[in-house]
């Protein structure tokens, strides 16, 4: 991996021997390195940093969203974990079609699917943790009660979407004190999300999922039009599934199935790998025109094909077959943009992302979400919980595999990955930035093995993401650039806020070293020890 030039404004990729942490919060990284060296597993390491961040950076995460985890024991392979949310038991397609609606509404309460974090939390720590519950979330539950100060990137958002939050009394009252956004620096509590995260220290899932918090939760719901109760959040189960894989430069990456994005991102990978992005003949123009295309292709039949894992119509393995991919990149000019289909649902951006691996070598590679931010708004005052959105992901149309339905999961954009190399984990690593994340995995890669960058270089590499029919540059990227992309075809834009962020810890073997990055356009630090 190449050095990095001590002259440029950056920072070094974190360097360790033993545990290491990345998040995109400062103090979810320390709280996880904390565990660590108490004697912590990666997955307790994990959980804290996380179930920290829903309490810090509550507009990106929170316990009333969802989690996609990939965990690999040291000398195992990954077993992935879906703690997405079903749709409420009357959510049936008719209901919708008889009420006139061609989609669903991201502020109503139509768009909250029972949460999926807690249950996914719990039974990670179970399984894999050493370490009990009510140490774990020690850390956020000390941040809600004794409060935290808020982070720049954090200020940043929260004023930025203050009007999500705004429409809903509740959610309002709590999440703009005074009408405004808090600024840097300000001090936050939140005492009965403190009570809630005790609640599940003490019972584990039944702490959320049973009693006052579900009752409170179903009501809110059931007071705004919602088909919700609490026979749902009761019966609600996250499950272990087995990852999918494709080759890159030779190497294992896994991501967890449908109905996440992961196959976009196997898909765009996949397709990439059959050109030599080694190429020192190839101009940053090219490397991000063959980016777009791959990236339209691999969208493409996402939005087709991607939905709830027991409705799928289509075989994994065939999509992902040589001849499949071929044929995509057949299709691919190095001249000519190809026309792009228009995205018509929601647009998810916000999410977090944490990587950890531990003494034992022991790697989770973890994301949490409440969709858009501050997920659909709605706020239940007594838990201390806000509430996701990922019901706006359904389709209402008949036919779509994606249409809405009773106890349904909705297409998924959050995704964590893990790279295996010779039987080995190689790196966990995942990007936020809601429907970038495939893209973002794709370009991730592509830098550390096509480039050689370590994962924090790698991590702080001008972005582009083709999406919706528009090509969108960071600002980072050179005018004659965007100039030469006009005219392949594209329909370029500058990007009016930076492109997702992205976490990474790269394990090298042979030198018994840990690698650790953690994306310079959000908050975040990678600390190891």
């Amino acid at each position: 991996m190449k050095q990095r030039d001590f002259f440029k404004p950056g920072r070094s990729v974190a360097i360790a021997d033993k545990g290491m942490a990345a998040t995109s919060h400062p103090l979810a990284t320390l709280a996880a390195l904390d565990i660590l060296r108490a004697g912590g597993s990666a997955v307790d390491a994990a959980v804290a940093a996380v179930a920290l961040q829903s309490v810090i950076d509550p507009l990106m995460t929170g316990i009333g969203g969802d989690c996609f985890a990939l965990y690999c024991p040291a000398g195992g392979t990954p077993i992935a974990l879906n703690g997405s949310g079903r749709s409420p038991k009357a959510a049936n397609l008719a209901y919708y079609l008889e009420r006139g609606f061609t989609s669903i509404p991201d502020d109503s309460a139509h768009a909250v699917t029972i949460p999926g974090a807690i249950d996914a939390w719990c039974r990670l720590v179970a399984s894999h943790g050493a370490l009990d519950m009510a140490r774990v979330l020690a850390p956020a539950i000390a941040a809600a009660e004794d409060g935290y100060v808020v982070t720049p990137r954090v200020a940043h958002d929260w004023e930025r979407h203050s009007e999500r939050v705004a429409k809903h009394p509740e959610s309002a009252a709590y999440f703009l004190p005074n009408g405004r956004a808090p600024a840097v620096g300000a001090r936050v509590t939140n005492t009965a999300l403190a009570a809630t995260l005790r609640s599940v220290a003490r019972d584990g899932r039944d702490g959320f999922y049973k009693g006052t918090v579900a009752e409170e939760i179903a009501s809110v719901l059931k007071s705004l039009g919602g088909l919700h109760d609490e026979d749902d959040f009761a019966s609600y189960n996250a499950f272990e599934t087995t990852p999918i894989s494709g080759k890159y430069r030779g190497r294992d990456l896994f991501e967890c199935p449908p109905n996440g994005q992961g196959l976009a991102a196997l898909l765009i990978t996949r397709i990439l790998d059959g050109f030599d992005l080694r190429d020192l003949k190839l101009s940053e123009a090219d490397r991000i025109h063959l980016l777009a295309e791959a990236t339209k292709a691999g969208y493409a039949r996402r939005d087709q094909l991607i939905s709830d894992p027991q409705h799928i119509t289509f075989d994994i393995d065939e999509l992902l077959s040589d001849h499949s991919i071929d044929a995509m990149r057949r299709e691919i000019s190095l001249e000519r943009a190809a026309p792009a289909s228009v995205w018509d649902a929601p647009t998810h951006k916000d999410t977090v992302y944490v990587s950890v691996v531990d003494r034992d070598g022991n790697a989770v590679s973890l994301i949490n979400s409440v969709f858009m931010p501050f997920g659909s708004g709605i706020y239940a005052p007594r838990s201390g919980v806000l509430l996701q959105n990922r019901g706006a992901g359904f389709v209402v149309r008949q036919g779509h595999a994606n249409a809405i339905g009773s106890c349904k999961l909705p297409f998924h954009t959050i995704i964590p990955a893990m790279v295996m190399e010779g039987g080995k984990t190689q790196m966990s690593f995942g990007v936020m930035g809601g429907q970038y994340q495939a893209c973002g995995h794709a370009h991730m890669l592509s830098q550390i093995f096509d480039r050689d960058l370590d994962p924090q270089q790698a991590s702080d590499q001008p972005r582009s993401f083709s999406f919706g029919g528009r090509l969108a540059l960071e600002p980072t990227i050179a005018e004659e650039v965007k100039s030469d992309l006009d005219r392949r075809g594209h329909v370029t834009e500058w990007a009016d806020e930076p492109i997702g962020g992205a976490q990474a810890i790269f394990i090298d073997h042979e030198r018994g070293v840990l690698l650790g990055s953690s994306d310079h356009r959000k908050d975040g630090i990678a600390l190891g020890y």
